[in-house]
């Protein structure tokens, strides 16, 4: 909240011509912090104006090229027109809202995703948020597991450092401890495993799995569902393949179902247009949102018939599930990530990115661990020579990257020392090494003032 100099920038892709914050934006966020909860505090102070394609520009000037999308939305870009003349048209038609009523553009929408899917996930049901569809999930195991093994076919495996939303299910079926302190009588049938990163957990084999079912007392023809991210949103990491194929074996000799959590994965964000087909498997349910409409808000779950099914009607509806304008939005932007490959432009650009963060973390000793594939990077920043967080550093890294024309959300994952990279998917290589040259340059600025400060 208090403005400094930085020194102004001007390239193809970035601008910074004013002091940051700008002066001008501080009524705003003055307004903000007067009417908002301090919870929804926390990220760097720019105040967006607009946002065009793999760009960010405020009222005053400044433009940025956007590692964030918005926090993994906008997988065909931001304000794509396409997007933008769907959604009006949908609105001129006079239908915003119809509830659980039937609409032709929500029937198209789900039969466009089935066509999409893979077998066996070939029913949709619509939603609002990555959250409300992760309770789904839980809903759907849980009835799957009462009906096939009886009362006590109820617990969720989930996984250490995970993170799946935060309403009370959600938040009791990720990892974190922090966002649990506040439950007080945390349901009993929620337990983690630690997730095979080979960083923070060595042991990448599926014997340390079934391990920690045991360490945790729990039967195996107890578990009614097994959720996981497709890649730890905190980090970015993936678990082997083979893991998740045993993991899928598993599932299918105890009759558990098994999720993965597609919110921040799903739509060619990985570089394929399904996270999990790095796994060479196909979950019982698909859990959708963010980068489904690369604007409003909209989620989905996917699954097999047979699950999709347990609910009878009126029994798992919501308020504005398939919102007509929302559908509209989905269905250009999935129109855009198909016709022009983007997922093919996240494997090809995103391999460029990662190959300049390996280079970077191989002479740089606060980089603990690059993770992440297509256009989505995490880099944990440690204390040299261990693996201890380094949330300081993160932050003034990101700080740095903002002042140079690099928008980033603040660090997240283990002791909120992960910078997370994760630009829109039509960003071109260009951009790339332009981007890339201001965030190497504002890393190195922060290490550097670091030691200075030692």
């Amino acid at each position: 909240m208090v403005p400094r100099a930085v020194p102004r920038v001007e390239t193809p892709f970035r601008r910074i011509v004013t002091d940051l914050p700008v002066p001008e934006s501080l009524p705003i966020l003055e307004r903000l912090h007067a009417c908002e909860p301090i919870a929804m505090r926390g990220q760097p102070p720019i105040v967006w104006h607009r946002a065009e394609g793999f760009q960010v520009f405020d009222a005053w000037g400044n433009q940025w090229v956007d590692w964030s999308s918005g926090v993994l939305i906008a997988n065909a870009g931001h304000g794509r027109q396409e997007i933008v003349d769907a959604i009006a048209a949908q609105a001129s038609a006079h239908l915003l809202t119809n509830y659980c009523f039937p609409s032709e553009i929500r029937a198209r929408l789900v039969e466009k995703l089935v066509s999409i899917l893979p077998e066996p996930l070939k029913k949709v049901f619509l939603l609002t948020t990555g959250s409300e569809a992760v309770e789904c999930a839980i809903k759907l195991c849980r009835t799957h597991g009462v009906k096939s093994g009886g009362r006590s076919k109820n617990v969720i495996v989930s996984f250490g450092e995970a993170f799946h939303g935060r309403t009370l299910g959600a938040q009791q079926a990720g990892g974190i401890p922090a966002l649990k302190e506040w439950i007080v009588n945390l349901d009993a049938g929620f337990v983690q495993a630690p997730f095979p990163d080979g960083y923070r957990t060595p042991d990448t084999s599926f014997g340390r799995f079934e391990r920690s079912l045991r360490e945790n007392s729990i039967e195996p023809q107890n578990v009614a569902g097994v959720i996981l991210e497709t890649y730890q949103g905190g980090s970015a990491a993936f678990a082997p393949p083979a893991y998740m194929r045993d993991l899928r074996s598993w599932c299918n000799g105890h009759k558990a179902l098994l999720v993965c959590d597609e919110v921040q994965a799903g739509f060619g964000r990985t570089g394929t247009l399904w996270g999990f087909e790095h796994y060479g498997i196909v979950p019982d349910l698909a859990l959708f949102g963010k980068g489904i409409s690369s604007s409003l808000p909209l989620a989905a779950v996917a699954g097999r018939p047979a699950v999709m099914d347990l609910q009878p009607p009126g029994s798992m509806t919501s308020t504005h599930t398939g919102n007509p304008v929302c559908c509209a939005a989905a269905l250009a932007s999935i129109d855009l990530i198909l016709r022009e490959d983007l997922a093919g432009n996240s494997r090809r650009v995103g391999g460029l990115l990662h190959q300049k963060l390996c280079a970077l973390a191989s002479r740089t000793p606060q980089i603990g661990r690059v993770e992440g594939k297509g256009l989505v990077a995490g880099i944990a920043c440690v204390v040299p020579g261990t693996k201890e967080p380094d949330a300081g550093l993160a932050w003034d890294v990101v700080r740095r990257a903002i002042e140079k024309g690099v928008l980033m959300f603040s660090p997240v994952g283990h002791g909120g020392a992960t910078i997370k990279i994760c630009p829109p998917l039509t960003i071109t290589e260009a951009a790339i090494l332009d981007s890339f040259a201001a965030f190497e340059e504002g890393f190195a600025e922060a290490v550097g003032a670091q030691a200075g400060a030692a």
